[in-house]
């Protein structure tokens, strides 16, 4: 008899243990899942962030052209008005 029922506690414990293992592979599994989630929205976020580094530098370059040329043009149409002034001045003589 106290075989049977040590037989028996035994059995109940190794269910409890099992039923340990079980939510500890359980808890394991979904900390993993949410690293994998925290991974991958960090991997969006950083492409993220470099495709707009991208757009900013790509809007910064022309800026850049853009004033270069506006530069450009005020350095021509400064230079013709010298010219023309000049031209009326030799046009007086």
């Amino acid at each position: 008899m106290i075989i049977g029922a040590f037989s028996l506690s035994l059995a109940a414990c190794d269910k409890e243990k099992q039923a340990v293992e079980a939510k500890k592979d359980a808890a394991q599994k979904d900390i993993e899942n949410k690293k994998d989630a925290v991974d991958d929205a960090a991997k969006k976020a950083k492409k993220q962030a470099e495709v707009d580094a991208e757009v900013a530098k790509a809007r910064i370059e022309a800026n850049k052209e853009s004033a270069k040329a506006q530069l450009d043009a005020d350095k021509e149409k400064a230079e013709a008005a010298a010219k023309a002034e000049k031209a009326k001045i030799d046009a007086q003589k």
